[in-house]
């Protein structure tokens, strides 16, 4: 039996165990650019301009606890529970608006991005991206980052039976790209996010961008790094690239 977080969450799989790879699934926000303070930003705007918390901008700690990875209808819960969850959704949907129009100027990617990209496609593995956003958000990004002939599938929580962290749509994933959980593994940098791939059977490397190492290691996540150029991830890389080397010597 797998080991279990503190949570009591089974643990994820060291990466290495799903050789020979056939896929690579990436989040977005958070895991493909650094795009969390773009939402704060977003978000602490409207709020003030509704007169939240007493006028007082949210703080980091607030958004990382109650908005970041959750799907939009855990966010409209978690900052109007008094409010008719369609009253919260279209909140939510305006500031997705005012977000876009900031990444337009201030989207960066997650440092090494390009580095990492560059070895999925090396290898030829199958690629997607499986994220909360709204489908609309999620294909700017990808735009943007110059990623949108890299994916072959873009997976959104809300198109799912449930978003993350269920395991929906990173099941969906595999169903699309037609592969298995035992031979993908995935970059997300959420809790919620990697509960979801953990959930489906898959290996987690979370990027800590911005959520806490301890929560992402309770969560399940197999490794934890800093961004793409973490010696932590190549070393690891360099282990697949090992076994699988392996793998085709055996079988020649």
């Amino acid at each position: 039996m797998a080991a279990a977080t503190p949570n009591g969450i089974p643990a994820s799989r060291p990466l290495a165990s799903s050789v020979p790879i056939e896929a690579v699934l990436f989040d977005i926000d958070g895991t493909l650019c650094d795009s969390d303070p773009l939402h704060h930003v977003a978000f602490q705007e409207m709020l003030l301009e509704i007169g939240y918390n007493n006028g007082v901008p949210i703080d980091e700690e607030f958004f990382i606890n109650n908005i970041a990875g959750r799907s939009d209808v855990e966010a409209a819960q978690n900052l109007f529970p008094d409010w008719p969850l369609e009253k919260g959704l279209k909140f939510l949907e305006d500031k997705e608006a005012k977000y876009r129009s900031l990444a337009k100027e201030r989207l960066e990617p997650v440092k090494g991005l390009a580095k990492v990209v560059q070895w999925v496609k090396d290898h030829g593995y199958k690629r997607a991206a499986v994220t909360n956003a709204p489908r609309i958000n999620s294909e700017l990004m990808i735009s943007l980052l110059g990623l949108t002939d890299f994916f072959q599938a873009v997976i959104v929580g809300g198109e799912c039976e449930k978003p993350k962290p269920a395991p929906f749509p990173y099941l969906k994933a595999l169903k699309e790209l037609q592969v298995s959980a035992d031979h993908t593994f995935i970059f997300e940098d959420s809790a919620s996010g990697t509960r979801a791939g953990v959930a489906a059977g898959i290996p987690v490397v979370a990027v800590a961008t911005r959520n806490p190492e301890k929560s992402l290691l309770d969560a399940g996540a197999t490794l934890i790094i800093k961004d793409y150029e973490d010696p932590k991830l190549w070393s690891a890389l360099e282990e697949i690239d090992r076994e699988e080397a392996k793998l085709k010597k055996a079988d020649a």
